[in-house]
């Protein structure tokens, strides 16, 4: 599993992403995007259009990691375009329920909860 700080952002592409994008072409969705650079110390999360395959980029301080989750049965529970603003702001935690299978809270439950790291 990939090892974040658990303070670290999530922005999360909704809806389908060609998963056929490597690392340039997704650091280019991002700077097209996004309200950040590719070279942010966050997470930039994509889906395919099956809702099966994850990629994830990080920027670390020598070069760019992508992490690559694929299910072996059933779907992930990713948003569609439309759904939610694009991308989506979320935090680690959401990011490892929604790989883990559970549905995303709402906009508004996501900002109320407060991590218990926060707290």
């Amino acid at each position: 599993m990939l090892a974040a700080h658990p303070r670290q952002t999530v922005y999360l592409a909704v809806g389908a992403t060609d998963m056929r994008k490597q690392v340039e072409g997704l650091a280019a969705i991002v700077q097209a995007d996004f309200p950040r650079s590719p070279f942010a110390p966050c997470l930039f999360a994509f889906c395919n259009r099956r809702k099966t395959i994850v990629k994830i980029l990080e920027w670390s301080a020598r070069g760019f990691w992508l992490h690559y989750f694929r299910l072996d049965e059933g779907k992930l529970p990713w948003p569609e375009a439309g759904d939610e603003e694009h991308p989506l702001e979320l935090t680690w935690d959401d990011l490892r329920r929604l790989l883990e299978g559970s549905a995303l809270r709402s906009k508004k439950q996501r900002h109320l909860i407060v991590p218990q790291y926060l707290a």
